[in-house]
């Protein structure tokens, strides 16, 4: 389960504060809200990127609120992707495993899985460049799942795809998630995700977190 109690985060002049949500253990919560409105600066909170000022973070029963970001169990899909063009496909699957010291027996296994559930198999020696939308979208998905985290951050992970590959990666991402049975957050601006997607649903607006 996936716990904020009274967060207060700082982003320059930007403030929330007084943030309080729960995720159930295995669920897919849904955080709405409008362009500006933090969704995004939580998101940042909850995977330690940003600074919490008071309250805490709580993910099953540990208190995650000054842990180091790469020590929280979280991964984390940023709305841009951000997949290293150096790096083949197999690579970005298993950077996560080899910085945790994963044996190469174990991390070949799991690009291999990933891969075959993400639909990417024959991606594997590819580099990023050339890669549609929707590609780069299932490997920045594997890449963050590549770990076995016990939570995934996913931020608007559907901008800028066409409308058949939203539906597409859509699908996907509750499939993956109900597979893995792995707590997710993901931050969106539309109904129809949340909608399709979520378990439970959240709003931010004016600063506050509501049920949606």
């Amino acid at each position: 389960m996936l716990e904020l109690r009274a967060v207060r985060v700082q982003a320059g002049s930007f403030e929330l504060r007084d943030l309080s949500l729960q995720v159930p253990r295995g669920a897919y919560g849904v955080l709405m809200g409008k362009t500006g409105s933090g969704k995004t600066t939580l998101l940042e909170a909850v995977c330690g990127l940003k600074r919490v000022v008071s309250g805490s973070i709580h993910l099953g029963e540990e208190d995650i609120t000054s842990c180091r970001p790469g020590d929280r169990g979280i991964g984390f899909v940023p709305q841009d992707t951000v997949l290293f063009g150096n790096m083949t496909v197999r690579r970005h699957l298993g950077f996560g495993p080899e910085i945790h010291g994963w044996s190469r027996q174990a991390i070949d296994a799991r690009c291999n899985e990933l891969a075959e559930d993400l639909g990417i198999t024959h991606l594997l020696d590819r580099k990023p460049l050339g890669l549609s939308g929707g590609e780069g979208k299932r490997v920045a998905l594997g890449r963050a799942l590549a770990a076995r985290p016990r939570m995934l951050c996913l931020d608007e992970p559907f901008s800028a795809l066409d409308e058949d590959t939203h539906a597409e990666i859509c699908d996907l991402l509750k499939r993956i998630q109900q597979v893995h049975h792995v707590t997710t957050l993901h931050i969106t601006h539309s109904r129809r995700e949340a909608e399709r997607l979520a378990d439970v649903r959240f709003r931010l607006e004016n600063g506050a977190v509501q049920a949606a």
